[in-house]
């Protein structure tokens, strides 16, 4: 038989404390939840329910305190914060709300710029940015500037930025938030469109409407897990 692969990612009994003046703040308390190649899933919950803690620590921008978290079945929950960078700029592609494209730059350009810090040679750089903005409809802007496009193409330039290094997870926190309702419903199109190439995708959201177009809710309240695994219909 065949085995089968390991999750792209998975948390085991993760926990998350801050010091507080006289005692410790637990934001996490026992989180465990798979992800499997190809889902998309949407992480929900309530302001104070630890949703950005827990997106933090799957994005590699923290760690847990207790606990271990396996990305690609590599144990990333004890790395250094140079290890840790490493890892996450080759593994996670973030899309993020504000797009945080740089002005000065070209669409192009700024699809390179992940390119760059992995030093990918100039010419194999250009062509692998150009071939992920026609993957998301943009490669007729290659020369445009962030400021001549609208904030549904901004965004698919994000997107495109996010997969220019071929990450195992495109992380998107509230990505149709600064977007009307038909532009918002085009990027969800899109990362839909990305799923079923075998994009694997976790959208970090607190709209019931974006969570309902993807696969799998994870629910948090209080820092504890409150429902993983609901189908969507």
């Amino acid at each position: 038989m065949t085995p089968i692969p390991p999750p792209v990612l998975r948390l085991e009994e993760v926990h998350k404390s801050y010091p507080l003046e006289q005692e410790e703040f637990w934001a996490l308390k026992g989180v465990s939840f798979d992800l499997h190649e190809g889902e998309m899933v949407s992480l929900m919950g309530p302001s104070g329910s630890g949703k950005t803690t827990l997106m933090n620590i799957i994005g590699l921008l923290d760690r847990p305190t207790e606990g271990r978290y396996q990305l690609r079945g590599q144990d990333v929950s004890r790395l250094s914060e140079s290890a840790r960078a490493a890892v996450r700029n080759r593994m996670v592609g973030f899309v993020f709300q504000a797009f945080h494209l740089l002005p000065r730059l070209s669409v192009l350009e700024n699809v390179e710029v992940p390119l760059t810090y992995a030093g990918v040679p100039g010419r194999e750089r250009r062509s692998r940015a150009a071939e992920r903005l026609e993957k998301v409809g943009l490669g007729d802007k290659l020369g445009h500037r962030p400021t001549q496009l609208s904030g549904g193409q901004q965004q698919r330039v994000a997107v495109a930025r996010a997969l220019a290094l071929n990450p195992a997870l495109l992380l998107a926190d509230e990505p149709t938030g600064n977007l009307d309702t038909r532009t918002g419903a085009e990027i969800l199109d899109l990362f839909e469109e990305l799923n079923n190439e075998g994009v694997t995708v976790m959208i970090v959201t607190h709209e019931s409407a974006v969570s309902e177009r993807t696969r799998r809710i994870i629910r948090l309240r209080d820092g504890v897990l409150d429902s993983h695994a609901r189908e969507v219909a």
